[in-house]
């Protein structure tokens, strides 16, 4: 899966051993999406993609994702495993697309355009089978 955002925050770098002896590291990351309702997402890389992909706040990412889930204690636990960063153009950020209703009239001769007719609102004629 693949979510699009601009890194807002960075963790600390986690490491330790693990119980048969290996070294692991944990780099973890908030990300916020670029929609018109932005979210907020906690993502991490695990071992080598922990160098693999050095991200800093601000930067903008397309970023490949895997959720993973476990259970420990009869409680369940879900991470966002990153696989894959990609960084995008800083300025994209601000680019967002703007909403039908906030595009403007096209112009024509310098004189905008009249909005679209809409059709005229029916108050209940002949045929009308709505209970209201």
């Amino acid at each position: 899966m693949d979510i699009k955002g601009k890194i807002i925050q960075k963790l600390d770098l986690q490491s330790g051993t693990s119980k048969a002896g290996n070294a692991w590291k944990k780099q973890e990351y908030v990300l916020e999406t670029l929609d018109s309702y932005p979210r907020k997402v906690k993502f991490d890389f695990f071992g080598d993609r922990a160098d693999q992909y050095p991200l800093e706040v601000g930067d903008v990412i397309t970023l490949s994702y895997d959720i993973e889930s476990r259970e420990f204690n009869g409680r369940w636990y879900t991470d966002i495993r990153g696989f894959k960063a990609m960084k995008e153009d800083p300025n994209m950020a601000a680019a967002v697309p703007p909403m039908p209703s906030q595009a403007p009239a096209p112009v024509e001769g310098g004189v905008p355009a009249p909005p679209p007719e809409q059709p005229p609102f029916d108050q209940g004629g002949v045929g009308d089978d709505l209970p209201f």
